[in-house]
């Protein structure tokens, strides 16, 4: 979602880690650009923005830190067609023009490409990271397979981080807000001409801004759980990144990076919207009750409700001429994740549905590509390899009689009806007075016997895959006319694996039903179901780009995307055991139809996008009733329609106005052949069909070498749904959100004092909905941020 109230923070509150932070001084007109066109590589290549002949939106480290963007939600209100969901570091969503890519299961592929330092880090899981030291970032829309890889279904968003320069520097900032919000950023940079180093950091954290009052005396939890839970929604992490630049020869450089990141970030706040707190309700906005599992430390991993996460990166990059019009690029990645998050499912008191999801993996790659640059002809060729594996490991923990009280399945009904009779004809799992009936439910089915029958179960998916490709694209130069064909032909090998824990319920058992699993899922008996396939795929590209002046262009693009074919793999129990349950989805095909227009002209600079496209066997997923998995599925025919706009406008030295706009209409047309029909007529999941952000950048000198700064932004999104199908109680009406920051800064730039405010009115407004709890009868709903308010100081020499 666009629901980045955050992008006003300070301007310097992740910029300090550059050397070009505090750059404001003196230098209004240069830096306090938003939008301005700068030089980018998306097409593998250094070249104008205006120049290349799609649709991106590009963003320098400098303006990064001028407009106060470190997150990646708060980095998406300023790229029209681009929404980040950050539920949590665990579970990010990377929206691009409503295509998410957000599923933890290792089976799947994703279908957005997140690219660090020019390595693919797509999957979900291990995607996040903080955005620290930044050298650049796009955002590459459209199919892109052969610039971006085969995971750039519908774009790419690739972050360059800064690279050690030969000069001395160095940086510091912190900052202090409510809810005890502190975060220090440094930099230390030095070299020579022929070996340069830098290292760099940044550490944040933060309360919840959801209290929960779980485990504190006189509530219900306390007597059910018995844990003093933390607030939800607080961050504690801490990234550092050490970067070596050699430069064996004048032309050439070998870049070898290296990033470590860590979470310990406090629960999620999933807040039941039909069971509410002790003393309290249902609002999503106040305070919760999410009391955990008795037994989280032994079954779910954590104690407490809570993330904790950590990433390792690494990367070689080395560049070298090899004659006047050719030169070789070569990238080689490694990245580790370990991420371990227990959550409250059904976000209440009641010991129901806690779940964890361990999920670990680890990304390999390769990359070699020639690049030939003439005076009418130039283009590229190479192949890629690239390797994953990895698990998603799902704990739960119940109450038995809880959870058969308060389950909404058919096969609970009759006893659900025997526990309403015995507690005079009230609600089985909670009355109306909100009293937690469901508490009572396993003394009320063990006469007696027992008032807590604890059950726990697992289940984990894998996945194994290896792709090898290899693509080129090529480009005529005509003068004012550019003709630009690319193709990449993809090789896969993905291989599923699955396995269960899912042991019989004593209730049933007691009752003459023994065996029966209550999460309804199929136990593999010790055994670990595998299955396998191999895939290929021709990916194409056609552009097209004309300069109308030397300043305005117009360009048009056809380009396939293609997202893998899942090998959806669970079990199926039978009358002779339990077998291998596997369906193949089809792979995900998208053609997508594109032109625009470019102008930088005196000061403002402008683009306007328009796309179109068609999707066959479009992939979505939902929870499956009862068994707490995400099922992909083919839900049919899809279509996208879209316009993108961006300005900047140099009004004065002192003034810039910047604003951008998306219009995307994209819902699901006609089922598949022969299957469900409930997705027909649903807009795609996380993508508004209006949103759009403005703002203002003003600066005035006000003594030798001192500057007063002040920088006010708005963001709207109209309605979004966080579900497919869409249902209006998992949706979030259109909101605005207002945010301001200003300060001084003195000594020509070098210190500088910022006052910060983001949610500027404390409005209210939804991050989520739905989730786990709304696969058992229970929707639970995330808030976004509060008003965050502080101060920051920073420095630079």
């Amino acid at each position: 979602m666009t629901r980045i109230s955050c992008f006003a923070v300070a301007a310097l509150l992740a910029g300090t880690c550059s050397t070009n932070a505090l750059a404001q001084g003196n230098a209004a007109a240069d830096t306090m650009v938003a939008n301005a066109p700068i030089v980018v590589t998306a097409q593998k290549r250094e070249e104008a923005i205006t120049d290349v002949p799609l649709t991106v939106t590009a963003y320098s480290g400098e303006t990064l830190e001028n407009i106060g963007i470190d997150e990646f939600d708060e980095l998406s209100a300023f790229v029209p067609g681009l929404n980040i969901q950050e539920q949590s570091a665990n579970n990010p969503g990377f929206v691009i023009r409503g295509i998410t890519s957000d599923s933890g299961s290792a089976q799947i592929a994703p279908r957005v490409t997140i690219y660090y330092n020019g390595i693919d880090v797509s999957r979900s899981r291990g995607s996040y990271f903080d955005l620290f030291d930044i050298e650049r970032i796009e955002v590459v829309k459209g199919p892109q397979a052969t610039l971006f890889g085969t995971a750039a279904t519908i774009g790419a968003l690739s972050v360059v981080t800064a690279r050690p320069t030969p000069d001395e520097s160095a940086a510091f900032s912190a900052s202090y807000g409510n809810y005890d919000a502190i975060e220090l950023n440094g930099m230390i940079n030095g070299g020579t001409d022929d070996i340069a180093a830098r290292l760099a950091f940044v550490y944040k954290e933060r309360d919840g801004y959801i209290r929960n009052i779980a485990g504190e005396p006189g509530t219900a939890s306390e007597a059910i759980v018995g844990i003093d839970q933390d607030d939800l929604n607080g961050i504690e992490q801490f990234g550092i990144r050490g970067s070596l630049r050699i430069f064996p020869t004048d032309d050439s450089t070998i870049d070898l990076i290296l990033t470590y990141e860590q979470q310990r970030n406090s629960g999620t706040a999933f807040k039941s919207g039909s069971i509410p707190p002790t003393g309290g309700d249902t609002s999503p906005f106040s305070f919760a009750e999410l009391g955990g599992s008795p037994f989280s430390e032994t079954v779910l991993g954590i104690r407490d409700l809570g993330l904790e996460r950590e990433v390792f990166d690494a990367s070689l990059t080395f560049n070298a001429p090899i004659t006047d019009t050719l030169s070789l690029t070569s990238i080689t990645g490694y990245r580790r994740f370990d991420s371990l998050e227990t959550f409250d499912a059904d976000g209440s008191a009641l010991f129901y549905l806690e779940f964890a999801e361990d999920a670990e993996g680890e990304q390999m790659s390769h990359e070699t590509r020639i690049t030939y640059e003439g005076d009418m002809f130039r283009g590229f060729a190479g192949f890629n390899i690239f390797h994953e594996e990895g698990t998603q490991r799902v704990p739960f923990s119940t109450d038995e009689g809880t959870y058969i009280a308060c389950a909404p399945f058919g096969a609970f009904a009759p006893i659900q009806a025997n526990l309403s009779a015995a507690l005079g004809d009230a609600d089985p799992c909670v009355a109306a007075d909100g009293t937690l009936n469901a508490a009572l439910a396993t003394a009320i089915l063990t006469g007696g016997g027992a008032t807590v029958l604890p059950y726990q179960s697992v289940f984990q998916n894998g996945g194994k895959n290896s792709s090898y490709s290899a693509f080129a694209d090529a480009t005529l130069d005509l003068g004012r006319f550019e003709l630009t064909a690319g193709l990449r032909y993809v090789y896969e090998e993905r291989r599923s694996s699955y396995s269960a824990t899912q042991p019989g319920s004593a209730i049933f058992a007691g009752l003459g039903a023994p065996g029966v699993s209550l999460l309804g899922a199929a136990d593999t008996g010790g055994a670990t179901f595998s299955a396998e396939d191999d895939f290929h795929a021709w990916l194409p590209r056609f552009n097209a780009l004309y300069r109308i002046t030397d300043d305005i262009n117009v360009y048009a693009t056809i380009s396939k995307g293609r997202r893998a074919p899942v090998i959806d793999l669970s079990a199926l129990a039978t009358a002779t055991g339990t077998v291998p349950d596997v369906t193949l989805v089809a792979s995900e095909r998208v053609w997508n139809y594109e032109g625009g227009i470019k102008a930088d002209i005196d000061g403002f600079f402008g683009s306007i996008g328009v796309f179109y496209q068609d999707y066959s066997n479009f992939q979505t997923s939902f929870f499956e009733e009862g068994t707490g998995q995400i099922v992909p599925v083919n839900a049919g025919e899809a279509s996208n329609f879209g316009v993108e706009i961006e300005a900047a406008y140099q009004v004065v030295p002192e003034l810039r106005l910047f604003a951008n706009y998306a219009y995307i209409d994209a819902e699901i047309d006609a089922p598949a052949s022969g299957g469900a029909t409930q997705f027909v007529g649903s807009r795609f999941r996380l993508q508004p069909e209006h949103s759009a952000s403005g703002g203002a950048q003003f600066a005035i000198g006000i003594a030798e070498g001192a500057e007063f700064f002040l920088t006010p932004t708005v963001t709207y999104q109209s309605r979004v749904f966080f579900e497919v199908p869409n249902t209006q109680l998992t949706s979030e009406d259109g909101y605005v959100l207002v945010n301001l920051r200003g300060g001084v800064s003195f000594g020509d730039g070098r210190y500088e004092i910022v006052g910060f405010a983001r949610n500027l009115f404390d409005g209210d407004y939804l991050i989520d909905a739905g989730n786990t709890g709304g696969a058992f009868g229970t929707p639970t709903f995330i808030a976004g941020e509060p008003a965050l308010y502080g101060i920051e100081i920073g420095m630079r020499f």
